[in-house]
């Protein structure tokens, strides 16, 4: 299971970790760099629901808090087999909001052992342009990056006039677009809150433009404020998402019989195409969402509520192509981490040849080793 179409590097013994638990879902990968980027050697997903109900009671559940920690003692054992010697662990809307998030984070360190890290939206949106920045169309001038998510949904505008046009991204691109980020914001609704906005988290049809007008009233302050609608009409921009909503959606318009990664990270969207799906979707109860493969029983009483977010985006944002990741967060603190070590290496590597040129003792031997690389 790769995430680069290199092979690892043999001489790399660093193993990252990265864990992302939202508030419907616990992802984890673990990996090892790679010449542009990391090589994916263990994953894990499952559906929790961490989230379910707080938004009304302001606290997790304890049914919701037994399946999370049950998922993350599967990701403890993984990353304790891999022998993860770095990782970043992150805990999103869900317990930044609940009044007992600081109590779930102690219980998962005692019961589990992970240091869960609570993270701020603005991190967390970040994180997210940096896990799918190679996915980025280096020929438009703008693009918009959103993450819908469970309790909250993040939007990114980038200038991409502003940045680096390079032919591949490096792994340290990946740190470098956030330079290109010219506004942002983030929702605290996602499919979970919205859909117990509307009454149920088993919403029908009906409710469907009610949830839409909503969001679009929530999105149009923000482009407004930035002028993001008229920098697309003058400009080449795209969408580009990361989320379980816009992933289910390409699963459906390809007609897959199961999902399949390979087909959907990275395939190209029409706006018009993404309507005809959610009308689908939004003609459908509960049970006939459930029996589409790509969607199950699982995200069915979510996915209207996600149709509905990228049905106001559209309309606050009316450009002709999306791009569909299935990649984000876990991806951006991979990515984060190795670069930042292969930073520092090289900050220390040229140090230290530095201090080893100014000696004046240094043999002969020594200067020849150091001008073909650093002494470590």
């Amino acid at each position: 299971m790769s995430r680069s179409a290199d092979a690892p590097e043999a001489s790399s013994s660093a193993i990252y970790g990265a864990l992302d638990l939202g508030t419907n879902n616990c992802r984890l990968l673990v990996a090892r760099p790679s010449r542009r980027g990391f090589f994916v050697i263990d994953a894990f997903s499952r559906i929790i629901k961490l989230g379910e109900g707080v938004s009304m009671s302001g606290v997790l559940s304890e049914e919701a808090i037994a399946r999370t920690i049950e998922a993350l003692k599967v990701c403890s054992a993984k990353m304790n087999r891999r022998g993860v010697t770095r990782s970043r662990l992150v805990a999103t809307e869900a317990c930044r909001i609940a009044k007992n998030g600081p109590d779930f984070i102690a219980r998962v360190k005692r019961e589990t052992g992970l240091s869960l890290e609570i993270i701020g939206r603005e991190t967390e949106a970040r994180l997210a342009v940096s896990g799918c920045a190679s996915l980025i169309d280096k020929q438009s001038d703008y693009a918009l990056i959103f993450d819908i998510g469970g309790g909250s949904s993040e939007f990114v505008w980038l200038n991409l006039r502003t940045g680096r046009r390079a032919r591949r991204i490096s792994i340290e691109d990946r740190l470098r677009i956030q330079d290109c980020i010219e506004a942002w914001t983030s929702l605290p609704f996602g499919v979970v809150t919205l859909a117990e906005r509307f009454g149920s988290s088993r919403a029908e049809g009906f409710q469907f433009e009610d949830m839409v007008r909503f969001v679009q009233a929530e999105l149009e302050p923000f482009s407004r404020a930035n002028g993001i609608g008229a920098k697309i009409a003058s400009a080449d921009t795209h969408l580009l998402g990361t989320s379980g909503t816009v992933t289910t959606i390409a699963g459906v318009y390809l007609g897959l019989a199961e999902y399949t990664r390979a087909k959907v990270d990275g395939c190209w969207l029409s706006t018009d195409s993404i309507r005809e799906v959610s009308a689908r979707i939004a003609g459908m109860n509960w049970a006939e969402r459930a029996a589409q493969p790509c969607i199950g029983a699982e995200r069915a009483d979510l996915i209207l509520a996600g149709c509905a977010i990228m049905e106001a985006m559209i309309r606050v944002w009316p450009v002709n192509s999306l791009r569909v990741a299935d990649r984000g967060l876990r991806e951006g603190i991979l990515a984060t981490l190795i670069a930042e070590d292969a930073i520092r290496e090289r900050g220390l590597a040229e140090k230290n040849v530095g201090k080893l040129r100014l000696d004046p003792a240094l043999s002969a031997h020594d200067e020849a080793r150091a001008k073909s690389g650093p002494i470590l």
